[in-house]
């Protein structure tokens, strides 16, 4: 059973989403019981590889209120958790075909915290604005429908 905490609201739109999988994440149980409360922000956040591990970078957990001594910079590097081959996987598509890895979503799997990472391209101005479009036309066609019935 999964219970999505929190889902990255510009990752669709700015990306093209070709492949997703999962990866575990490295916590501080302050962080775990404010991830709970659903006081985690991954808006801005990326993946990058270095020294042959993963990081998740620019992901907010806001501090743990109770936490006092205990709690972690909201803001630090939090290492995924990968198989190596995975790791040397993506690595070599970034390297090659110019993709990015961002985080989607992030949710409980039984008591895990786990991070739904997707492979995309970055998108340009015009498939934006054609991507609106399709959407656009898509929601119209809908209110005629409903109009009509």
């Amino acid at each position: 059973m999964e219970r999505i905490i929190a889902k990255n609201p510009t990752a669709r739109r700015n990306y093209t989403i070709e492949s997703t999988f999962e990866a575990g994440i490295v916590l501080t149980g302050t962080e775990i019981k404010s991830i709970r409360n659903g006081k985690v922000n991954i808006k801005d956040t990326y993946v990058i590889i270095k020294n042959g591990e993963a990081y998740v970078l620019g992901m907010n957990i806001s501090p743990y209120e109770q936490g006092n001594i205990f709690n972690k910079d909201p803001l630090r590097d939090r290492k995924l958790l990968l198989h190596k081959r995975e790791i040397f996987k993506y690595y070599g598509m970034i390297k090659q075909r110019a993709v990015s890895l961002i985080p989607l979503s992030i949710y409980f799997d039984k008591n895990k915290v786990k991070v739904e990472i997707g492979v995309g391209k970055g998108k340009k101005l015009y498939d934006k604005r054609e991507d609106m479009a399709k959407k656009d036309a898509l929601r119209k066609i809908d209110r005629a429908l409903k109009n009509n019935y």
